[in-house]
């Protein structure tokens, strides 16, 4: 499993430090880069009939950008990237999914008085484009569509600058399958919606807590 994650790992952390170079000009301003891999599961009312997905499936790759506005809320722009496959009664096919949203953040972790000081909760949704391509010979049957996001966080800060995170997320896609002309009888197209879970890091790349 780490023999997998580790080219993913490394360009994370050139990406992360690379902008926390950047960020020395911006102090005045809560950035952080997110960073995380996991499993994810398509809904099975995404594909044609007799054609479904596997329940568990890897990998999945979200990388954001996060800004606080202030100490409660903010915006943010991620990346997201799932591969999925056929489970073992249907038709054999592999499938690239992904998506890029604009998300709202909200942490309300200062008015939840049970939490120790190195944990916080965020909760973050908002609309975006997904993006789905079949490999191999069933290219033809590539998809894109308007999704909505919304998902939940729980942040184990490590230190001032970096935590450890698990997200689990739900990329509802504004679709159904009446919406296209299937190609090889619909086979390896999918017009639907994602569950993730993930794993991860967030690196601050600013000095300030937050902006008021």
């Amino acid at each position: 499993m780490f023999k997998k994650l580790r080219p993913y790992l490394l360009v994370f952390a050139l990406v992360a430090s690379t902008m926390s170079c950047f960020a020395q000009f911006t102090e005045n301003k809560k950035w952080k880069a997110l960073f995380a891999v996991g499993i994810n599961y398509p809904t099975t009312d995404g594909f044609v009939k007799s054609t479904y997905a596997q329940p568990v499936n890897f990998p999945t790759i979200n990388i954001g950008l996060q800004h606080m506005l202030k100490r409660q809320y903010g915006v943010r722009l991620d990346f997201g990237y799932n591969r999925f496959e056929n489970d073992e009664d249907s038709p054999e096919f592999k499938i690239n999914y992904s998506r890029i949203n604009a998300q709202f953040v909200y942490d309300p972790t200062e008015y939840i008085g049970f939490l120790p000081d190195n944990i916080h909760v965020a909760a973050h949704a908002g609309p975006g484009f997904s993006f789905t391509k079949p490999l191999s010979d069933l290219g033809d049957n590539k998809q894109s569509y308007l999704n909505v996001m919304f998902g939940g966080e729980v942040h184990y800060a490590i230190n001032r600058k970096v935590s450890v995170y698990t997200d689990v997320s739900y990329i509802y896609g504004l679709t159904s399958l009446d919406d296209y002309d299937p190609v090889l009888d619909g086979l390896g197209a999918f017009n639907g919606s994602v569950l993730n879970v993930t794993f991860g890091l967030s690196v601050s790349l600013s000095g300030c807590q937050y902006c008021d």
